[in-house]
């Protein structure tokens, strides 16, 4: 046999149809999946409950709200106290002071405030930079389960002995989060997997929690800064699509077959998924293959392995970018702990408990979007928000892109604002788009979060890539490889479009003739705007 028959055999036979790793712990099918079946029913299933979840209420929904009003009011209430009496002389101190109390008291409440401050947490440059470092500590620092539950779990899902199933089970966690923790294993038939143990009641727990938040939402609209910006009942309902789907693993099974198929529809053969295994998935137990690598955060590991950061970053953008335009999914959950970079500069994704998912008219409004965005286009972009749900049907077009200045002949340069006109600024499109009843649908949320991760990921991995360049070959990438489909599903010419690159170099502030601009350089222009609207806020305090 040739030296290229041993390779082809090499390559497992599902490579053909999922993007997976070359050779895994075992081979699966669709049809081997006996999980498969029910994950759409139950995906289904769980967003109908979300409106009976999130429904507003009179009365308060049992003793679950008395612990959490109790456990909010004694983080909050001593801090209050010394802000009153001027101790917080230090605004940075006083917002670490406060951040360390919430995540304490998210800790104390258990699994439903801990994964919302996981989602804080991906949110650097949304939320205070005291607030997203502190909540990172609910990423993987979550106290684990005792072995001991962790054994009954997986032994009522398997319906066996631990020691008829596994060779070795690691009674240390690998990571323990919110709703889960991960343990290494090694099943009696010799293969290395990840198993994933729900915690227990978990799921009992979060259908309270939500009840309790949709109870006390109403009752912080216009109460406090971040209230008032956030329209806190649509936040728990958005919280809500959002973790419902997390509660049954075989959703999560389903979610990680439907993106490793795809990457490789996409031809994105620098990605890769784990595969869960065919027959031992359950409710709340999912057992996958592992891979090994390094962390999304480790740079120097990656560079010192020889590994290309600048090429890991320019994958994940077009990566994400071409999953959520062209095929309408994407991992819905990008963060450092999330991503593995294996040894030959191929990135593995990991939890699958998040994904979005844009079908139908939402895809074609959030293409709309999206080409609105590169080609100047303030009207087409405001169609396709509302026709995304994040504004309602019968939304004066006309009158929000003239409220917002959307129309303007020139781009705002915040490095040019004072402190003073950058903070108003803020307020006042704020205020405008509340005023038409805005909110943020579920999967502009995700894609928003996971460009902000990106945005942290380059600062880290690639400081001195060109972002003017990137976006220019992306564009020219996208144009190439699926202009003509998208084309057609837009009901437009691709060639007639024409990319506004001078646009895009005027909303960071540059003239038309700059012929690029740095990560490293973007971050000293924002250092300039935040230093200016802190200073701002600090001065007004």
């Amino acid at each position: 046999m040739t030296e290229t028959a041993d390779a082809d055999r090499a390559i497992a036979s599902d490579t053909k149809w999922a993007a997976f790793t070359d050779a895994g712990p075992w081979e699966i099918e669709r049809d081997d999946a006996r999980w498969l079946p029910l994950a759409r029913t139950l995906r289904r299933q769980a967003q109908a409950e979300v409106p009976q979840l999130t429904a507003g209420r009179r009365i308060p929904p049992g003793f679950r709200v008395l612990t959490v009003v109790a456990r909010l009011t004694a983080a909050v209430g001593p801090w209050l106290v010394r802000k009153k009496l001027g101790r917080h002389a230090d605004p940075s101190a006083s917002r670490a002071d406060i951040s360390r109390r919430l995540r304490t008291a998210a800790e104390a409440l258990g699994p439903t405030y801990i994964k919302l401050g996981q989602i804080i947490s991906s949110g650097e440059g949304l939320f205070p930079s005291e607030l997203v470092e502190e909540f990172k500590k609910c990423r993987d620092q979550v106290p684990a389960e005792p072995f001991e539950v962790v054994r009954l779990t997986v032994e009522q899902d398997l319906g066996a002995r631990l020691e008829d199933v596994f060779e070795s089970f690691d009674e240390t966690a690998l990571a323990a989060a919110s709703i889960a923790q991960v343990h290494v294993a090694r099943l009696i038939t010799g293969e290395e997997v990840v198993v994933k143990v729900q915690r227990p009641q978990v799921s009992t727990l979060v259908r309270k929690d939500l009840k309790v938040m949709s109870w006390l939402a109403p009752f912080l609209v216009g109460r406090i800064p971040v209230a008032a910006l956030a329209n806190p009942p649509a936040l728990v309902e958005l919280f809500a699509e959002t973790i419902v789907e997390e509660l049954d693993f075989r959703m999560e099974a389903a979610n990680m077959l439907d993106v490793a198929g795809m990457l490789h529809e996409l031809e994105q053969k620098r990605y890769v998924t784990p595969r869960p295994h065919p027959a031992m998935v359950t409710r709340r137990i999912l057992i996958m293959e592992r891979v090994h690598g390094f962390n999304f955060d480790d740079a120097t590991g990656m560079q010192a392995a020889g590994i290309d950061t600048e090429d890991v970053v320019r994958t994940a953008m077009v990566a994400f970018m071409e999953g959520a335009v062209v095929e309408g999914i994407f991992h819905g959950d990008l963060h450092g702990g999330n991503l593995l970079v294996m040894e030959d500069g191929r990135t593995a994704l990991l939890d699958y408990g998040i994904v979005g998912r844009l079908d139908g008219g939402r895809r074609n409004a959030f293409l709309r979007l999206m080409l609105g965005a590169t080609t100047n286009d303030p009207k087409g972009q405001v169609e396709a928000l509302r026709d995304l749900g994040a504004l309602p049907l019968d939304t004066d077009i006309a009158a929000v892109v003239t409220d917002l200045g959307l129309d303007r002949e020139e781009v705002l340069d915040p490095t040019q604002l004072t402190g003073e006109e950058m903070v108003q600024e803020v307020q006042r499109v704020v205020k405008a788009m509340l005023g038409y009843g805005a909110k943020l649908p579920k999967e502009l949320m995700l894609y928003v979060k996971n460009l902000v991760f990106l945005d942290g990921a380059i600062a880290r991995l690639a400081p001195d890539l060109d972002l003017i360049g990137e976006v220019q070959n992306i564009s020219m990438l996208f144009a190439m490889k699926h202009g003509e489909r998208l084309g057609r599903e837009l009901g437009i010419n691709p060639n007639d479009v024409e990319f506004d690159m001078d646009g895009i170099k005027a909303s960071v502030g540059l003239d038309s003739s700059a012929s690029g601009l740095t990560y490293r350089e973007l971050q000293e222009r924002r250092a300039i705007i935040q230093k200016r609207m802190a200073d701002h806020v600090e001065g007004r305090d």
